[in-house]
């Protein structure tokens, strides 16, 4: 689960990290009312959505030439000009896509005098098996590009779980960052902050792009990106309670009902699998085969017949979808199951496009049986590769 700009700094706030005085706002008056409120002459005025490149981005509602989702206002007149020209426009970076986002709240920042811009980041590392921050000189930038460019630029340091951030993982984050002085000391109390942060609110990525040295030495998280594991919101309310259903994908929203893995993509053929790693093998035999998938959709090992049901509808809701792949091997799952569920679902919202169905596994004659004796316009394989070729081939003759 993502939240917004506003919402990570005001959490990581809460832990003790630098971050400037800043109100989220609503409307133009809001924004007005958040100029008076902070000490200025520095505004800084930021669209916020789940997206990163702001900065750069372009809103589709203003001239070519506008600038983009984050400005510097230097009157409170300027604030109020750019949160009327921000606030329910459509704001496209690199990250939302060509559809863009739209901007339904702003954040109203104090400025900063800015010497340098520093990367951090807490992930967890999977070859270890640990946090590890990650951190970089070249703050401020796509840090995929400066990893693609200068690798050498960026270092890793693992942290032990059972000491947390020690004195020498500090000093050695400082080291990296070139951190003197008043930053260094900044640095030996912000990375214990960070990592009890991410380590209490179970955190699967905590981005602070830039980490700023202001010129009066002092260190201040400039910008932050937070995105909690899913699987731990049970034991987080105050973070559920962050959640902003106008930033996600309806398909998405409602699959969450059904505890259904979807996420949707930009192709047309539709993807319903059971298991993670079967869904990716599935969509990239699609891929193969010289077509895109819609979605990835892990139906789980032990779905019911109402889920199955459920997540044959998400996929049919999309309109780009012009056929459907049911990939389904059955360990803890049933394929008779499956064939009940979608057998259920085809009745109820109706097939318009072409369907294929590979079962394998527990009860998969029985599975068959349903399907074949359903009446219904479906077609079967006899394993992926069948599978794959049926229905890219059914989407391109449609």
């Amino acid at each position: 689960m993502n939240i917004h700009e506003h919402q990570a700094k005001a959490l990581l706030k809460s832990y003790g990290a630098p971050v400037a005085e800043g109100v989220a706002v609503f409307s133009v008056e809001d924004a007005s009312k958040a100029a008076d409120q902070l000490p200025g002459p520095l505004w800084v005025v930021k669209s916020q959505i789940h997206a990163g490149g702001r900065g750069k981005g372009k809103f589709t509602e203003l001239p070519e030439d506008a600038k983009g989702g984050v400005r510097l206002a230097f009157s409170k007149e300027d604030v109020a000009k750019h949160a009327q020209e921000m606030l329910g426009n459509t704001l496209v970076t690199h990250q939302t896509g060509p559809e863009g986002k739209q901007v339904n709240r702003l954040y109203i920042e104090d400025g900063a005098d800015i010497e340098s811009e520093l990367y951090l980041s807490l992930l967890v590392n999977r070859e270890t098996g640990q946090v590890a921050f990650v951190v970089s000189t070249e703050g401020g930038m796509d840090i995929e590009q400066v990893a693609e460019d200068t690798p050498e630029k960026i270092l890793t340091v693992n942290i032990d779980p059972l000491t947390g951030v020690t004195a020498d993982d500090a000093s050695e984050i400082a080291k990296a960052l070139k951190l003197e002085g008043q930053a260094r000391d900044d640095m030996l109390s912000l990375a214990p902050i960070l990592y009890k942060a991410f380590t209490e609110k179970d955190m699967a990525l905590l981005e602070v792009n830039p980490l700023i040295v202001m010129e009066n030495g002092r260190l201040r998280v400039l910008d932050a990106k937070v995105s909690f594991d899913g699987n731990a919101l049970f034991r987080h309310d105050d973070v559920r309670e962050l959640r902003d259903l106008s930033e996600e994908d309806d398909k998405e929203i409602e699959a969450s009902k059904y505890d259904l893995a979807y996420i949707a993509l930009d192709g047309d053929i539709g993807c319903m699998v059971n298991g993670a790693g079967l869904a990716m093998a599935t969509m990239d035999i699609i891929k193969l085969y010289g077509a895109e998938p819609a979605n990835f959709l892990d139906v789980g090992g032990g779905a019911s017949k109402e889920k199955v049901t459920a997540a044959f509808k998400i996929i049919t809701a999309d309109p780009n979808v012009k056929g459907i792949l049911v990939n389904i091997f059955g360990g803890i799952m049933r394929c008779d199951v499956i064939a009940e569920g979608v057998v259920a679902a085809v009745k109820e919202v109706g097939l318009k496009v072409p369907l294929v169905v590979r079962l394998e596994g527990t009860n998969v004659d029985l599975g068959k049986k349903i399907l074949n004796e359903s009446g219904l316009d479906i077609t079967s394989a006899d394993d992926l590769d069948d599978a794959a070729k049926k229905i890219t081939a059914a989407v391109k003759k449609a």
